[in-house]
């Protein structure tokens, strides 16, 4: 059978794999760019003198950058050189500020493509710029409407957002070769004038010179720079040997970034032509008296240049590229939070898979950014443009700069004239992309420049709270993390790549990469001996809670030990003093006849009722009688299920030290009666799982259990994984080798106390295979750690053991983890 490859076969392939967002940029960047040069110009002067000059110098960066990057793909053939930025060249900042502007540039793109696809369909249907109420325009409700239909619609995975959107790119290109022939045969070849009194400092208009006006419209048009930096991260998705891969990538750069330069240079003057009388005519006139007239200058264009029904079917093809634009940077988002969870820069929450196997969670928070930004700010391109260019040219600066210092280092360890001129035109290129930062910033500023130094500071936070939180990433992860990324970059409907995605460490090979930490062949958690001696179950007077009384009964008579029955009561305040000693006695009154039914089955029993949360009274409690073993239900009183709701179970991991058995109660108050015939144990390889042994053991001895051990190996399998097969393969039986290598040692020293044991290595994602496992095994308990994480820890990790709670009908034994073990 013939070789199938999933892979881009040439560079067209690739053009319309990674072009997308790049390709619409000639549909948003003449408005704000011909407002500025022509209606606030003294009667055009300002646009005949500067338009020229700033084009050239737009075309003159895409030229430079482009030269850059096809370094950087001959260097980096991995897939994972979007910014040529590394944390082994520069350090953790690199990665993270890295990480942090792209975050911001996807929800840009997102906001800049679905605002001017808004601005499209309002030229065919311009009532839908009247507004509803405030400043909220019918339009608005549009985008918004758009916004989610494309978060919904990324989020049933790649192949979807492929189908709806993977001709986009394709039409666009046409679009625009239409547009520059149609040019061509109307008015002829004319290229934009480079007036060098563009750049004087003589005044213009309005106190300003030309100079400022050239640079104002320079960065006004450099969003075609957007998304040029995907093409770096496509070099993996192409057939052939890594020079063909990157020749290939970068002529897919070129069929793009020409088509862009192009219609800049050939159609650009014809669009300045066609404008100026409107723009012009609109100058003259308020924003109210133009109303629902206003139609974007593309637009205009097209209906001049272009022959009937050219111009509406130019419109429908803008309309559906910009919204896989939008598209593009949702799932660029979801790649992104996916190797920044696998190298633990993020909450796990955040890079956890749907049934589609995409991270959902971040598109639905991108889409909520850009819903409020709508209605706050409106739809207006022009309001997220220069912003969205700040970005862009923050990460095109950085890339300069680390190509020239890698050809510096180059350059030193071998004198080479080539790589000398190489290191001048990086140079330049770094100083171009430089310059036009601090222009943007300048020129912007109060515009919204300004968010990126409130923003990059947070995110920089946040991914340095979650990496001290959660501890480096193994190697193996670390990796996948880094060419996943890259890859699921290279495929689909042009999606931009994670420029954050950029390597942490060279690999050479995967064979190289171990399982981290190493697994200890004995630790002291599976020699510790406990005893339950001393258990606390509690009680609210409810039939819910009273579902753990029969496991505390059946524990306690096995493992002959004392039962305490807990009960709170809160309202304990002065002013109800006396609602809180009527509740008291019913209290007493209640749990007296549990004892007395308990200590009629030979179980020693007392109660205790202390004011407050119950949480607060288990801790208290725990501390005063060294309880071994804490016992409730997930629901109580209320009915709701206290651990979705962070009732008292949640409550009790986050404060308490002793293990918590948590019997599930079902929505009509029935637990699942006591049974020990087989035990999950779920360890994940580290010394922290495995705190839990003790317990397992001493459970398995008392009812004579078998104990079924699982993990899930920190690998995903191959199926979930965009990277080559063969990589994520061999990963992941490194990884399950290791972790039966694991498993064998904890059930050896298991059998050699007479505990029957069997393992299980399987699964991708920890808590569905644990809930899948026990259901499968029809076990009767899952047993685990849990880090007793609270406040800002759990609202920003989660946890694995909150979710098999959240999964499972299964009751579950936990054992608290609040801090790291010697």
């Amino acid at each position: 059978m013939a070789h199938v490859s999933h892979k881009l076969k040439n560079a067209f392939e690739g053009a319309l794999a990674g072009g997308g967002d790049p390709a619409t940029s000639p549909l948003y960047v003449f408005g704000p760019f011909l407002k500025l040069i022509i209606v606030t110009g003294a009667v055009g002067l300002v646009a005949d003198v500067t338009f020229g000059a700033s084009v050239w110098l737009v075309v003159i960066t895409v030229a430079v950058v482009s030269a850059m990057y096809r370094l950087v793909m001959r260097w980096i053939t991995d897939g994972s050189g979007g910014s040529g930025l590394s944390e082994e060249e520069f350090g953790g900042w690199a990665a993270k500020i890295n990480a942090a502007i792209t975050f911001i540039e996807y929800t840009l793109t997102f906001l800049v493509s679905m605002a001017a696809m808004v601005t499209f369909i309002a030229d065919r249907a311009p009532a839908l710029n009247g507004f509803i109420f405030w400043h909220v325009q019918y339009r608005t409700l549009v985008a918004i409407a758009l916004s989610v239909l494309t978060g919904w619609l990324v989020n049933r995975g790649p192949k979807m957002a492929a189908r709806a959107f993977g001709p986009a790119t394709f039409g666009v290109l046409l679009l625009l070769w239409a547009m520059i022939i149609s040019t061509l045969l109307k008015f002829g070849l004319n290229f934009p004038d480079f007036n060098f009194q563009a750049f004087s400092l003589e005044i213009a208009a309005e106190g300003k010179t030309f100079l400022h006006y050239t640079l104002g419209g320079y960065v006004r048009i450099l969003a075609v720079m957007t998304g040029i930096e995907v093409f770096a991260n496509m070099v993996a998705a192409f057939d052939g040997s890594a020079a063909e891969k990157s020749k290939k990538a970068f002529n897919s750069l070129l069929i793009i970034m020409g088509t862009t330069a192009i219609t800049m240079l050939i159609v650009g003057p014809a669009i300045m032509e066609i404008a100026k009388p409107n723009l012009l005519a609109e100058a003259a006139h308020t924003a109210s008296e133009i109303g629902a007239e206003e139609v974007s200058v593309f637009t205009r264009t097209m209906d001049v240049l272009l022959p009937e029904p050219l111009p509406y079917i130019g419109t429908l093809v803008g309309i559906a590229v910009l919204m896989s634009a939008s598209a593009a940077a949702a799932q660029g988002l979801q790649n992104l939070a996916l190797g920044l969870s696998e190298r633990r820069y993020v909450p796990p929450s955040l890079g956890q898979r749907n049934q589609f196997q995409v991270a959902d969670k971040p598109v639905w928070i991108q889409v909520a950014i850009v819903a409020i930004c709508f209605i706050l700010f409106g739809t207006n391109e022009e309001t997220y443009l220069a912003i969205y260019a700040a970005g862009v040219f923050v990460l095109l600066s950085m890339t300069g700069w680390a190509v020239a210092k890698r050809l510096i280092n180059q350059i030193r360890e071998k004198f080479n004239a080539g790589t000398l001129a190489l290191i001048a035109g990086t140079i330049v290129a770094a100083i171009l992309t430089t310059g036009a930062t601090g222009i943007i910033f300048v020129e912007r500023f109060a515009e919204g420049a300004w968010t990126y130094l409130v923003f990059i500071p947070l995110l920089y936070i946040m991914f340095s709270y979650s990496r001290a939180r959660l501890g480096a990433p193994t190697g193996s992860m670390d990796y996948l993390g880094r060419l996943n990324a890259a890859q699921l970059a290279g495929f689909g409907f042009g999606q931009m790549a994670p420029a954050s995605s950029t390597s942490i460490t060279k690999v050479s090979k995967p064979e190289d990469l171990r399982w981290e930490p190493a697994p200890k062949q004995q630790s002291k958690w599976r020699e510790e001996q406990v005893t339950i001696k001393n258990i606390a179950v509690l009680l609210d007077s409810s039939s819910n809670a009273e579902g753990a009384l029969p496991w505390a009964k059946t524990i306690s008579k096995y493992a002959n030990a004392q039962l305490t029955l807990l009960s709170s009561i809160k309202n304990h305040t002065t002013a109800l003093q006396e609602q809180f000693e009527a509740t008291k006695a019913e209290r007493q009154t209640y749990l007296e006849k549990v004892v007395q039914d308990a200590q009629a089955e030979n179980i020693p029993t007392d109660y205790a009722i202390r004011p407050g949360f119950i949480a607060d009274a288990a801790q208290s409690l725990g501390h005063e009688q060294n309880l071994d073993l804490i016992i409730t239900t997930t629901r109580g009183k209320s009915g709701e299920k206290h651990w979705l709701s962070g009732g008292v179970s949640r409550k009790l991991i986050q404060k308490v030290n002793q293990p918590i058995l948590l019997i599930q109660v079902d929505e009509e108050g029935q637990a699942p009666p006591p049974k020990f015939d087989r035990i999950l144990v779920a360890l994940d390889g580290s010394i922290y799982s495995e705190r839990v042994l003790p317990y397992a053991r001493a459970m398995a001895q008392t009812f004579n259990s078998e104990l079924i051990l699982l993990s899930v190996p920190a690998v995903p399998e191959p199926a979930n994984y965009h990277a080559p097969a063969e990589i994520v393969e061999t990963i992941r039986d490194n990884a399950e080798a290791n972790m039966r290598h694991f498993l064998d040692a904890v059930a050896r020293s298991l059998r050699d106390e007479n505990v029957e044991a069997r393992t299980i290595v399987t699964g991708s994602l920890p808590a569905r295979t644990i809930v899948q496992v026990a259901d499968n095994e029809n076990v009767d308990l899952i047993m685990s750690t849990s880090r007793g994480r609270g406040g800002v820890d759990l609202f920003m990790m989660g946890s694995e053991a909150q979710r098999v709670v959240e999964k499972t009908t299964k009751p579950v034994f936990m054992m608290p983890i609040h801090d790291r073990p010697n």
